[in-house]
Formats: C-alpha cells, structure tokens, sequence
C-alpha cells in the first residue's frame, strides 16, 4: 500500500476509533494529518470512499494480527489466548457508536466487512479446531461447522449496538466472557486442566 495512503487511512481509523464516524469530517481528517483536503482527495473520493476503504484496512490489520511468540511452537489453547489478548487491547479503544453509525449510514458497507470478516474467522476457527483435536485438548465429538458457525454468530450478537447499550459491561468484557465460556466448550478434560493453569499464570503477571 502507498504510504501516504496507510498514514491517511491509520489516522482516519484513530479518529473513527475515538470519536465515531458521524463526527468526524474530512476537514478534521486533513487537519491531524496536516495535508490539504485536496491532497486527500487524490486518493479516496468523498467520505463514503475513505469508510469503506478504513473498514478494509482495519480487517487486514486484524486478520494479520501479530502474536506474540512463535506460533508453531504454541497449541491450540495457547493460539486463542494469545488472538484474544490482541482483541481485547483493540477493543479498549473501541467506541460503541461506531458500529450503530455504520449499520445507519453505510448499511451495504457494514455488511460487507461483517461477511468478509466473517469469512475469515470461520476459516480460522476451523483450522484451530482440527488443530486442538489432532493435540488431544479439544473434544474430539466437536461439531467443527457447527461449532465455529454458533461462535461467529455469537461475536456478531456482541456487535450489536441494541445489545451492548443493554448491559451495564463494555465490548471487552463481554468478550472476555464469551472467550471463557468458549474454551470451557470445547475443551477436553486435558484441555481445561491446560486452560485453567495458563489462566492463573497470566492473572499472576498482571
């Protein structure tokens, strides 16, 4: 990607990030980047453009998430944590009004990202699941499509604006939640031991 294209787009999604999408113009947009709108204009063709194309960006940043650590190395307990660790440090600067303007304003936008990204969490849950199975710490009666289709459901529940405005948590806390009661789901006997002792070393280095 052009550079200044990631720069225009990195700082698109901070603003978005922090303060909604609504709020935002693109005379704000120009101001923090310190170009003219005409130079941004070189590049995306009105605000509608620049959603979709912040929207694309945020799921490559996502689906290309770094863990720390070396993955071949990790099983699949220790993948999941790892990817949830990364969704929840995301999460904090999550504004919640941001997914209600997009489903309000960019309808066919928003539906787009949510089915590509579910597209590739689907594919990743399955992998995961076939690996944690070939490990001997997931159940091996798992129903891998069944499983993996109730799983992305649930996270695009979590994204609900009605939802979320309901409970008196944040994202981040559901999330926690759902993660929890997920691995408890799928885990064998050996896996939950695994789970729950990886659990107590990561809330002692906290």
């Amino acid at each position: 990607m052009d550079e200044k294209v990631d720069r225009i787009l990195s700082e698109s999604l901070r603003l978005f990030m922090k303060n909604g999408i609504r709020s935002i113009s693109m005379d704000d947009i120009a101001k923090e980047l310190g170009m003219s709108k005409k130079t941004i204009y070189q590049y995306v063709a009105n605000k509608t453009e620049l959603v979709e194309m912040v929207l694309d960006f945020m799921r490559e940043k996502e689906s290309n998430v770094c863990i720390d650590g070396d993955i071949t190395k990790m099983n699949a307990i220790d993948i999941l944590l790892a990817v949830s660790r990364n969704v929840s440090r995301q999460m904090k600067d999550l504004n919640p009004i941001n997914a209600y303007e997009l489903q309000k304003y960019y309808p066919s936008i928003y539906r787009e990202f949510i089915l590509k990204k579910r597209d590739h969490v689907y594919t990743t849950l399955k992998q995961n699941f076939e690996q944690g199975i070939a490990e001997g710490i997931y159940r091996n009666d798992l129903d891998i499509d069944l499983v993996a289709r109730l799983y992305i459901q649930k996270l695009i529940d979590v994204h609900d604006p009605e939802f979320l405005s309901s409970l008196n948590f944040g994202f981040e806390k559901v999330f926690q939640v759902m993660f929890d009661n997920h691995i408890r789901g799928i885990a064998n006997a050996d896996g939950l031991a695994y789970y729950e002792k990886q659990i107590i070393m990561l809330n002692n280095n906290f």
